[in-house]
């Protein structure tokens, strides 16, 4: 039932929650984690703004950097768990990019945490996880705080 499971990732506290029930996941059979991180397309303006030493083009390349960073000890945990791990690290609208890689990686599940790194922005337009709920094609576990 649970043969690959997308993982999204913002690094919030409750995004690192979620990490323990993939692994549960594994006794239910699943073998694959797609881990994935999306660089929010819609902040980059705002960072350029206040940003006087860097374009827009190195800002991306410095967060990309720093995800593959901190995915990288995910990714052996994971690893070392038994799992098949890919990585993917894309830029976009957080909501529609994992709705997107849940598609093409025809995943079981989507693992995902209830809250990200901003309530201000869920409490403006409402939660990614929400909207990945409403519109995710299979199933959805959210990990609450």
């Amino acid at each position: 039932m649970f043969e690959k499971i997308l993982y999204p990732i913002d690094f919030s506290d409750v995004s690192l929650k979620a990490l323990a029930v993939v692994k549960q996941l594994k006794e239910a059979g699943a073998k694959d984690v797609v881990i994935l991180h999306v660089i929010d397309s819609r902040f980059f303006d705002a960072m350029a703004w206040y940003s006087h030493k860097k374009n827009l083009k190195e800002i991306g390349s410095d967060l990309e950097q720093e995800a593959k960073r901190q995915i990288s000890t995910i990714e052996k945990d994971l690893l070392d768990y038994g799992f098949n791990v890919n990585i993917r690290i894309v830029n976009g609208v957080p909501s529609s990019a994992i709705l997107r890689v849940e598609k093409e990686e025809n995943v079981s599940a989507i693992v995902i945490g209830s809250h990200g790194m901003s309530n201000l922005e869920e409490m403006l337009i409402g939660s990614v996880s929400e909207k990945v709920i409403r519109k995710a094609r299979g199933l959805v576990l959210v990990v609450k705080r």
